[in-house]
């Protein structure tokens, strides 16, 4: 039997380490079983918050069976398509003639193994699994009647169920994982499962996929390594000055705002890929604020002091430090949002420090926030303040794990076959070591920025946004700004920043890249990966404007970089971090930047 089905067992050593690994296995994983179930349980009973609303989404699913029902025929006009097609597959499967290949998406990369195509009973199961996953999706979206609420979450909660029942999730039925366990003797199942105990060890009770190797990375060894120091810190943050790199800078200083949802060092990750590094080598003198992981002591901490201890701190610490009180600013992500905020809280109050503005997967205006709708709503908010009340911050998690939800199959389901069906370790990557370094957020900041701007579209509405007293009006804003939006964005559509050419002030550049959130920002000129669009009219509507859009291949940061430019004053002698009336307080990338949300 062995010799037909290629099968080799361990030889007495090998099964005898085997059994005693079995034996530390199961010893382990009854003990953090029980710590899982324990979880799942205070979830479903609602003691323990989590961003999946079970209640919402089962109201939701009630709604959907409802409308089904109300229209029989339609329900049973979709049921006997789908038993034609599966007759069809069927037939072709027992006639020995392989399916038509068009049918299953040919890019998908969970069927790249030459199996799911060359074996026909592979490929009959991945056609079926496609066919059916294509149906259920696509009668589940076409229900009529379902309130909109409700339709988001039952088509993102339905893609969710069609990911988890891949043919590849199971190792009797992926062929990469039934050849490894073949050639391992099964001992890839075993390693899997210690995977499995590792990530529930590191999550206490919670499965925490471990998405690369943590020990090959370590922030301001091998990531976050461009020269600087921090020259200035408050309760929020500390502030990166770094060292100039060419013989002379412009006058102007360049400050940049990354997002606080996770930490600043996306944008220094490699040498090659550092826009911090590239912007340096360019001739600015860059200032990075690195945001505080925050704890309980920090519960207090609103937009508005954000704002007052973020940006505005940092123009008062950049002047002392350079003598400069005209400065160039980017905002990435939250940290653009917050940017869009304090410019028009400056022109409110007159101030026009800032002399240009960029802003990164930047969303104005935001009626359509995408999948991240499916977990903020007024319920939601409710439970997430009672949550809040006691701990003070949102665990760091609870965000990664709405990010890694909406690309379940690569952030997810892709790491359970690697890590738990074919036993290997996870490889050592520095931008998954980045995404699994998760922040805290603050209870009153997270609770008014979703309330007034995400649930309420604040910065949308004048005047609707007080901060520090002073009522906020974006169509106030005069300073230059450069929108840099991709194309797909599924945290920060790009369609979302487009409304800053209709609404911002002054004149107003906007540029769509390829790819999506991160790839499409992190897109250094050596890799040549995605290009990107510009179009200098901007109609009302942010697809036409992209029809009249022209493409350039290449990385949109030389664009950038010329545009900066004209804006970034005459070339000066370079400026050392603690040259000016501000002290070095320590290397970069700091302290604050090093606290991981585990601590």
């Amino acid at each position: 039997m062995s010799e037909q089905s290629g099968f080799q067992p361990p030889d007495p050593a090998q099964a005898e380490e085997m059994a005693r690994q079995i034996a530390t296995l199961t010893e382990r994983s009854q003990r953090l079983a029980q710590a899982f179930w324990e979880r799942q349980a205070k979830q479903a009973s609602g003691d323990e918050f989590s961003l999946v609303d079970m209640q919402g989404v089962t109201r939701a699913f009630f709604e959907l069976g409802a409308k089904l029902m109300s229209d029989p025929v339609k329900l049973a006009e979709a049921q006997t398509e789908f038993w034609r097609q599966n007759m069809e597959l069927w037939q072709a499967f027992v006639t020995g003639a392989k399916p038509d290949d068009d049918k299953p998406a040919k890019a998908d990369k969970r069927f790249r193994d030459k199996a799911w195509d060359e074996d026909l009973l592979f490929n009959y199961m991945k056609q079926s699994y496609l066919l059916t996953a294509d149906w259920l999706q696509k009668t589940v979206h076409d229900v009529e009647g379902l309130d909109p609420k409700s339709k988001e979450k039952v088509d993102f909660y339905t893609r969710q169920f069609v990911s988890a029942m891949a043919p590849t999730n199971f190792a009797l039925t992926n062929p990469q994982v039934l050849k490894r366990t073949r050639e391992t003797g099964g001992e890839n199942l075993l390693k899997g499962l210690e995977h499995m105990l590792d990530d529930l060890e590191r999550g206490k009770g919670r499965l925490e996929i471990a998405m690369t190797d943590f020990k090959a990375f370590e922030v301001g060894q091998n990531v976050a390594t461009t020269p600087g120091k921090v020259v200035f810190q408050n309760e929020l943050m500390q502030l990166i000055q770094y060292s100039p790199s060419t013989e002379t800078v412009h006058k102007r200083p360049l400050l940049f705002v990354p997002p606080w949802i996770n930490k600043y060092y996306v944008m220094d990750l490699q040498p090659d890929n550092s826009l911090i590094r590239w912007s340096v080598e360019q001739g600015h003198t860059l200032f990075v604020i690195s945001w505080i992981n925050p704890k309980k002591e920090l519960a207090h901490k609103t937009f508005e002091d954000y704002m007052l201890e973020g940006p505005l701190a940092a123009m008062e610490a950049i002047e002392q430090a350079t003598g400069e009180k005209e400065i160039n600013t980017l905002g990435f992500c939250i940290g653009g949002i917050l940017m869009v905020a304090t410019l028009a809280y400056m022109a409110a109050k007159g101030d026009d420090r800032i002399k240009s503005a960029t802003f990164l997967a930047t969303m104005v205006e935001l009626k359509d926030v995408g999948e991240t709708a499916v977990f903020v709503d007024e319920d939601q908010l409710e439970s997430m303040e009672k949550h809040m009340a006691e701990k003070g911050y949102l665990e760091g998690h609870h965000m990664a794990d709405m990010f890694n939800m909406m690309r379940e199959n690569d952030l997810i389901w892709s790491f359970v076959v690697n890590n738990y069906l074919m036993g290997r370790d996870p490889m050592a990557f520095d931008l998954l070591y980045w995404n699994s370094d998760s922040t805290r957020l603050p209870a009153a900041m997270l609770l008014y920025y979703l309330r007034h701007i995400y649930m309420e579209d604040g910065l949308m509405k004048p005047g609707a946004l007080t901060l520090d007293g002073v009522p906020i009006d974006i169509r106030k804003i005069k300073t230059p700004c450069l929108v840099v939006a991709t194309k797909e964005d599924h945290i920060a559509p790009w369609r979302s920043g487009y409304p800053s050419t209709q609404t911002f002030g002054g004149p107003v550049t906007f540029l769509l890249g390829g790819s999506g959130h991160i790839a499409g920002i992190i897109n250094p000129p050596t890799r040549t990966k995605y290009g990107y669009w510009l179009n200098d009219d901007y109609p009302p509507d942010p697809d036409g404007w992209l029809e009249g859009a022209t493409y350039t291949e290449g990385s949109w940061w030389p664009e950038w970089g010329k545009w900066l430019k004209r804006r970034a004053g005459k070339r000066v002698a370079p400026r050392e971090p603690g040259d000016g009336k501000l002290d070095i307080i320590e290397d970069a990338p700091g302290s604050f930047v090093r606290v991981r949300a585990a601590d």
